[in-house]
């Protein structure tokens, strides 16, 4: 098991650039997930797990990623209930991490994006901040107990989205488009595309589960 203060970083099968190699900093917990795995391999990043059923690669590079890989974990493609990247994350929830960032959760299958958006729900009730990052978007999950406070980067907008049916007692403050304990329900668009206004932005809400979604065109 890490150290509490050490950082997982996912590289899953979905939308991968190079630029998501720049993200890893020493010390980090590598986990490559089925493409994701090949991904890592062909850019010489070893890594400490590699998970899937490696449907999506063939034999000779399923073969090669089980000797670039501390643990290699192949599961049948038939006969499992997770996804690929479910099963990569509570391979990182067990290791007890401080973090979780995943690159490649997102891509052209929105039933997978959907899903892995999901997932997010099950890192907060562990306790573990978990990011998802593509090259055009970084999404996070809060709740009511505490503030969530987003820094202005390269990234222009700021949107928020409930995962629960609504969410109440929504309050921006930083933002070019305030709010004082709105309510935001699924099927409405009232959060979407705000922008800060000053370097740092505050977001509270009293009750619900909120995506927030710093994005970029």
């Amino acid at each position: 098991m890490l150290d509490h203060q050490s950082r997982i970083i996912i590289f899953s099968g979905g939308e991968l650039t190079p630029t998501a190699l720049n993200d890893i900093k020493p010390g980090d917990f590598i986990i490559g997930v089925d493409r994701g795995s090949a991904f890592l391999m062909e850019h010489q990043i070893p890594m400490h797990i590699a998970v899937g059923d490696f449907d999506s690669v063939t034999k000779e590079v399923k073969d090669q990623i089980a000797l670039c890989s501390e643990r290699f974990i192949d599961c049948d493609p038939i006969y499992k209930d997770l996804t690929d990247t479910e099963m990569a994350l509570e391979l990182a929830l067990e290791q007890n991490p401080s973090e979780i960032v995943i690159h490649g959760a997102l891509g052209t299958r929105i039933d997978h994006s959907l899903s892995n958006i999901h997932l997010l729900r099950r890192t907060l009730e562990a306790g573990v901040h978990c990011t998802l990052i593509d090259p055009h978007n970084e999404i996070c999950i809060m709740d009511a107990s505490r503030p969530y406070h987003v820094k202005k980067t390269s990234f222009t907008y700021v949107s928020l989205l409930p995962l629960s049916l609504q969410v109440t007692g929504v309050t921006l403050e930083g933002f070019r488009y305030p709010l004082h304990q709105a309510t935001l329900t699924i099927g409405k668009s009232l959060s979407v595309s705000n922008e800060l206004e000053k370097e740092l932005g505050t977001i509270t809400i009293t009750d619900g589960l909120l995506l927030v979604m710093l994005t970029r065109d």
